[in-house]
């Protein structure tokens, strides 16, 4: 293993909120020395984005992502973009989590995962503080360290529902708040950014700008109507966000046209296969499966540009419907590259810190995003009118 390697497993073991020592198991090897110099990548078309971000040993990539997305549609619409705060998002994420997780007497998923509209539903419900206002680091650590404040709120709420007094009392919510606040501090009700006062509704209506009801979720599975609403099935869509179901190809029209008009992605998708490389900043699927390559050609993945295999709407569903493709991450697409045979891949920006072959990017073919890909959130008018036309926003 190269020197990187046991930080991208403590930083990948807070991307996922699942099924986190199987994945480790599947990306110990998946990298190559030569992979800086066996792909060579021009940006083709990009968009205005901030920095990139470490979400720590915390998984709450979806609010990085989804966060990072919004900061990016400010410097769209022509503001100056904030760097807003994850955890006043996080934290208003597990007060709404668990009220549900109670009241669905346990049979919930409660954990440190999210899904994408949920950075919009926050936001249009409790507003958003800039990161200066709120770091949610109240435990001694310079990183985001969700695991001990998760079992506390997960046996606290246990405990709540096992109910030994027969009626639950009015301060359970008071007790869980407490715990919030020790680890990540208590939300603001008002505070200062650039010399002027705030509170998160105002901050988000004056400074961030932007209108939540202007964004969309997408996805494509064909055991639902096409082009017709639909609430995708994994632990983390606790809050049962709406996605609005295309084909398959439709999914990379419309990042296209989105990236083409300067619009940028928030995107969720399976990271736990062998052709997703971290270190090497790639993912593409190989032509032949990770189970028939020898050792040589396992060796070779991520030396250079491999073909790849044809991806299908029926193979994707069955990667949905087998497991082999679930809920792992979020990340933010930020643009369109080429590689030296004229293949397209998308610019990705991650939240795992900077220490890979393209400090903190990866390139995702085309292939990959259709077969991997859960769903993905950006403003509606991104949309191919056509499109729009047919899921009727």
């Amino acid at each position: 293993m190269i020197k990187s390697s046991l930080t991208f497993l403590l930083l990948f073991v807070g991307a996922i909120s699942y099924g986190q020592v199987d994945l480790i198991n599947k990306v110990k090897n998946n990298q190559s020395d030569k992979a800086k110099e066996g792909f060579q990548f021009e940006i083709v078309k990009d968009v205005e984005r901030t920095e990139i971000k470490n979400q720590g040993a915390s998984g709450t990539c979806w609010s990085y992502c989804s966060n990072s997305f919004m900061e990016s549609e400010m410097a769209r619409i022509g503001k100056k973009p904030v760097d807003i705060a994850e955890m006043y998002t996080v934290r208003n994420v597990y007060e709404e989590k668990a009220d549900r997780y109670v009241r669905m007497h346990g049979h919930l998923n409660f954990g440190q995962g999210g899904a994408l509209p949920d950075v919009i539903e926050m936001y249009k419900k409790y507003g958003a503080v800039p990161q200066s206002a709120y770091a949610g680091l109240n435990y001694g650590s310079d990183i985001n360290r969700h695991g001990e404040m998760e079992a506390m709120l997960t046996g606290m709420l246990d405990a709540v529902i096992e109910n030994k007094n027969r009626s639950l009392s009015p301060v359970w919510k008071t007790a869980m708040n407490a715990v919030l606040d020790t680890y990540l501090g208590a939300t603001p009700k008002e505070f200062e950014y650039e010399g002027k006062k705030y509170t998160p509704q105002t901050f988000a209506k004056e400074v961030v700008g932007l209108n939540g009801d202007d964004y969309i979720q997408i996805t494509s599975f064909n055991h639902h109507d096409f082009y017709k609403p639909m609430v995708i099935m994994v632990p983390d869509n606790w809050n049962y966000g709406i996605s609005y179901n295309v084909q398959m190809n439709d999914m990379t029209d419309i990042i296209d046209n989105a990236i083409k008009d300067g619009y940028s992605i928030s995107w969720a998708a399976d990271v736990s296969e062998k052709y997703f490389s971290w270190k090497n900043g790639v993912a593409y699927v190989p032509e032949k499966s990770y189970r028939e390559m020898d050792a040589s050609e396992r060796k070779a993945m991520f030396d250079g540009p491999k073909p790849e295999m044809k991806i299908t709407q029926e193979l994707r569903q069955e990667g949905y419907d087998n497991f082999t493709t679930t809920d792992d991450h979020g990340m933010q697409i930020v643009g369109l590259a080429k590689d030296q045979n004229g293949k397209e891949y998308y610019l990705v920006k991650n939240s795992w810190g900077t220490k890979n072959d393209h400090e903190g990017y990866l390139y995702v073919s085309k292939n990959y995003l259709k077969y991997k890909t859960l769903s993905f959130v950006l403003h509606k008018d991104a949309v191919p009118k056509d499109l729009r036309k047919k899921i009727g926003v």
